[in-house]
């Protein structure tokens, strides 16, 4: 393929997980990405020929800050308080590897800086998980970038490398549940679906900051679209 001016480089964290390994996917199939680098902690599953994958330490990001150069910078990093091994753990990945990265990409001068966040995310929560998520947001909406493009979905659903059982047994039960008036609004949404809007918006013209909540990523009329 030619390569031509308006294709882009884009820089993916978070990229072995649910949302990012869908990600790759989509934006190796795009004719609009140029490049691809990856900053994860280990080896992809895909390869192409656009497709750099870095592993590395996380703890001395600041060592790889030549490598987080582009014009699109995707943020999908995260993990569990179980997996990481304490809220200590999480929030060293969930809130500081992320800030890190993306003070670096501010620095580097990536225009474009995409999160994905949670559903419910304010820096002004009660529960840690959501406090942690809206701080971050924060964050990142005080660096210069020309454009943050912030994603909260609902629980993900989809085939993750390392099975998480009350997230299965969620996904198992919720679609049931948010058939109830008022629960509709916390319905799942599948990580390629997320994947796919962010995609979409990285790829299009918007505003300086955007917020992309459920029915923004997946429309409730699409609902038996879903799977």
């Amino acid at each position: 393929m030619k390569e031509t001016e308006s294709q882009k480089i884009a820089v993916v964290i978070g990229a072995t997980g649910l949302v990012g390994s869908e990600l790759i996917n989509q934006l190796i199939s795009s004719k609009e990405i140029k490049t691809i680098i990856t900053l994860s902690r280990r080896p992809l599953k895909q390869s192409a020929d656009k497709l750099q994958n870095h592993v590395i330490d996380f703890d001395d990001l600041g060592q790889y800050k030549d490598l987080i150069k582009g014009d699109l910078f995707f943020s999908c990093l995260g993990t569990t308080r179980k997996q990481a091994g304490s809220t200590a753990a999480q929030i060293k990945v969930d809130f500081e590897y992320q800030l890190k990265a993306a003070q670096i990409a501010s620095e580097n001068g990536i225009p474009h800086y995409l999160l994905v966040s949670s559903s419910g995310a304010n820096a002004n929560s009660s529960f840690a998980y959501m406090k942690m998520k809206g701080a971050l947001e924060e964050q990142v909406k005080t660096l210069p970038f020309k454009r943050v493009s912030i994603f909260q979905p609902s629980l993900l659903l989809g085939n993750r490398t390392k099975a998480r059982v009350g997230e299965f047994m969620a996904g198992m039960v919720m679609p049931t549940l948010c058939k109830i008036p008022g629960l509709h609004s916390y319905r799942p949404i599948s990580g390629k679906q997320v994947a796919s809007k962010m995609t979409e918006v990285a790829l299009r013209e918007g505003a300086a900051l955007e917020y992309f909540v459920l029915n923004d990523v997946f429309p409730e009329k699409d609902d038996n679209l879903r799977r």
